[in-house]
């Protein structure tokens, strides 16, 4: 049984994601003054007093947009409350009854939905009385509510539960994989995430930076609960235009750390960038399972082959010369499912734990190989003894003679010797090089 629905609705700027954020209990929607920052749907999966319900943010309905997205945006609030079991109508206690609100009353009778109705911004008990006048949309008195400050938070989510009470308490199933979607702008990424929903679960627009917030998507594979999260376009710090843009590329960077395996989507049609290129110097130092998904392949193979396409990706992203390298066309669908596969056998890679017995035999039969050079005082690198320490990622300590012997180069060497004996081949591996223990 699924999960049961809360939306969130009303009009822009009545504090819709704020009150989405002091519910869930962590900053998840940006929130911001301007108008319709929200887009697309937002959700998180809520427990309380063991119940579970999944919890959805919209954006405003009937934003004048200025880039022309108010019909996506509306479809997406569609698509939200035909799912909701719960509606949680969100109006502006400072501003009063507007015909806005009237038109989402009207909406949502429409619709035959069950609503709370909340007046946010109800910062003090003074302010309580002019919620009154909210009576007139049909869904009762309306609760009062301030986001900002948590007032009255606690009462809202206890009528959320009241009315869900005869709803089972089943709980959401566990995820397997959390997997971030991330790249520059307009190179197919929610595309990608509603071609692996498979659904219109996200805005896809030829308009430059139509995502903001990152969204976690679920989806259901062979059995298995996965995340995926769709993340806002990278662009260059220096080209990021107000605090928008900002929180957005806070967020797809925080996507990445919060990833077990990142999809770096990288658009075949276009040189790659440095935008490309920082972004995989933080997916190397994040020490993250990555698979590079060249996108829109149907449109660039004329002009190049797939072996010099990687060969290309070799030259400029060298720090992810670990990662897998897969085709697609995500318009059409085209690769998509066989990417999944993949980003599940990394996953398998990056959380596999290996036999300290084997682990020690592996470094013996490297060090066999007496490669690695000597130092300029004679001295070679010796390795006494190594263990696991920790997966994703995959984490090895060495205790070794000379630490100052194990430089870059002979971690590098080391790293694709292990590779090859211990089966991490397309995951990264995390080296720590401690000095032998004196008796």
């Amino acid at each position: 049984m699924a999960l049961p629905v809360v939306a969130i609705v009303g009009r822009p700027n009545v504090g819709k994601s704020s009150l989405f954020n002091a519910i869930a209990g962590e900053m998840i929607s940006i929130v911001e003054p301007t108008a319709g920052v929200t887009r697309d749907r937002i959700s998180a999966i809520i427990e309380r007093n063991e119940r579970f319900f999944e919890l959805i943010d919209t954006g405003g309905y009937g934003i004048v947009d200025s880039d022309q997205l108010k019909s996506h945006i509306e479809n997406q609030i569609q698509q939200a409350i035909h799912s909701a079991d719960l509606v949680i109508f969100v109006v502006d206690i400072r501003d009063g009854l507007v015909p806005l609100d009237e038109q989402v009353a009207q909406m949502l009778r429409k619709n035959n939905l069950n609503v709370i109705l909340v007046a946010n911004k109800a910062d003090e008990a003074p302010m309580f009385p002019r919620a009154g006048e909210f009576a007139k949309l049909g869904f009762g008195n309306a609760l009062c509510v301030s986001a900002t400050n948590n007032l009255n938070k606690q009462l809202l989510v206890e009528k959320v539960n009241e009315f869900l009470k005869d709803r089972s308490k089943e709980r959401p199933g566990d995820v397997e994989m959390h997997l971030a979607i991330v790249g520059k702008r307009n190179a197919g990424k929610s595309t990608m995430t509603n071609s692996i929903a498979g659904q219109e679960r996200v805005i896809v627009s030829e308009l430059p930076g139509t995502t903001r917030d990152a969204v976690d998507v679920r989806f259901e594979k062979d059995g298995k609960t996965f995340i995926v999260i769709d993340t806002a376009g990278v662009r260059k710090k220096s080209s990021i235009a107000d605090s928008i843009e900002f929180y957005s590329y806070v967020r797809a960077t925080k996507s990445i750390t919060r990833a077990d395996v990142v999809m770096f989507l990288i658009d075949s049609t276009e040189p790659l960038s440095q935008v490309d290129k920082k972004l995989a110097g933080f997916i190397a130092e994040e020490y993250k399972a990555c698979i590079l998904v060249v996108n829109k392949w149907d449109l660039a193979k004329q002009s190049a082959s797939s072996d010099d396409y990687v060969k290309y990706l070799g030259k400029m992203l060298p720090q992810l010369s670990y990662c897998p390298i897969a085709f697609t066309t995500a318009s059409e669908g085209r690769n998509v499912q066989s990417v999944i596969d993949l980003a599940q056998e990394l996953f398998k890679q990056a959380t596999m734990k290996v036999p300290t017995p084997k682990l020690n035999k592996a470094i013996e039969l490297i060090t066999q190989e007496r490669l690695g050079g000597r130092s300029k005082a004679g001295s070679l690198p010796k390795i006494y003894y190594a263990t696991q320490v920790a997966t994703k990622p995959v984490t090895l300590i060495l205790f070794v003679n000379r630490v100052d012997l194990f430089d870059n180069n002979f971690k590098r060497f080391l790293i694709n010797k292990l590779r090859d004996h211990l089966g991490f081949a397309e995951v990264p591996i995390r080296l720590l090089i401690r000095p032998r223990r004196k008796e």
